[in-house]
């Protein structure tokens, strides 16, 4: 049967080690390979990229593969053409589809008609191609993720939601700080909660940074104004005043943090300069491991050879 990676809840603690190890395997071998010969990927983007388009061109690419970018204008989403009638179109042609979508219902439709695996790279609500770039970033950098202490400062967004339950799940003690009314989703605290009783983490949710920064081994942050939310710049500017991960805030982590953003980073607002260049910050290797982790999702959903490796 096929799967598809909608969220991290899709992934148990053993696959999420399995896919990290597979992507650490990948980039020490970086080349060409084979697994995707003679395989389509289709590649719906609905919301622009750097990062996300050119890694996973580039991953299908060096796996032998053929990538096609869809954007929105390029389909008949455009005009009113039914998601699952598109799903049902493209699972006639290609092997799989990756989609960077406006609304996450619209991925879960497109995954429920789609007969080929189903990869999200990138919806309002989770973002799990960046969560596994960002857990192997740790592994590289901590050595493991049991028992990490990890702290998130900003908005409880896709990208916080995803993270929140790749670091349950795997045994770390998550923290996020985000100003009242910014929280994660009740649903995705209460499951990210329940792994993290099975993988013994924890997960806290405050309205202080200087508290959930205090000893963390990871601080992390993503941008105040998500895609999407530019209407509401100039409130989420006064609601976030006091969240911007400075020298300051980051003195009371642990001497050996790091610091995480999975960018584009609008410096000076949530980080500033002397935090994004510092001999802490990862955010390149977070942005590298992005190509390594989602050729370990390829391969393991597409290549056809779920037990091999690389």
């Amino acid at each position: 049967m096929k799967r598809d990676l909608l969220g991290m809840e899709d992934l148990s603690a053993r696959e999420i080690g399995e896919l990290l190890r597979l992507a650490a395997r990948y980039k020490r071998r970086r080349g060409l390979s084979s697994e995707l010969r003679g395989k389509t990927v289709a590649m719906i983007f609905e919301k622009p990229s750097t990062r996300t388009r050119v890694s996973f061109e580039v991953a299908v690419h060096e796996m032998g593969g053929n990538p096609l970018f869809l954007s929105s204008q390029e389909l008949q989403l455009s005009r009113g053409e039914t998601v699952a009638d598109t799903a049902r179109t493209l699972s006639r042609y290609v092997h799989g589809i990756v989609a960077r979508v406006s609304s996450h219902q619209n991925l879960v439709e497109l995954a429920r008609h789609s007969t080929v695996p189903v990869i999200n790279a990138l919806s309002p609500l989770q973002h799990p191609c960046q969560t596994l770039a960002d857990l192997l970033t740790m592994v590289e950098r901590k050595g493991g993720l049991k028992g990490l202490r990890v702290a998130w400062v900003g908005d409880g967004n896709n990208v916080c939601n995803s993270l929140m339950l790749g670091c349950a799940t795997m045994g770390s003690h998550f923290t996020a700080a985000v100003p009242p009314g910014y929280e994660p989703p009740g649903e995705l605290v209460e499951l990210a909660r329940r792994r993290a009783g099975e993988s013994g983490g924890s997960v806290r949710i405050l309205h202080d940074p200087r508290e959930a920064v205090s000893g963390a081994e990871v601080v992390y942050t993503d941008v105040f104004v998500s895609m999407g939310k530019e209407e509401e710049r100039e409130k989420r500017k006064r609601d976030f005043q006091g969240f911007q991960v400075n020298s300051g805030l980051l003195s009371l982590a642990d001497e050996e943090v790091i610091f995480m953003h999975c960018l584009p980073a609008h410096r000076g607002e949530e980080v500033t300069d002397e935090v994004m260049d510092g001999p802490h910050s990862v955010v390149f290797d977070q942005a590298e491991n992005r190509l390594h982790a989602q050729k370990a999702v390829l391969f393991k959903l597409l290549s056809g050879r779920a037990r091999s490796s690389p």
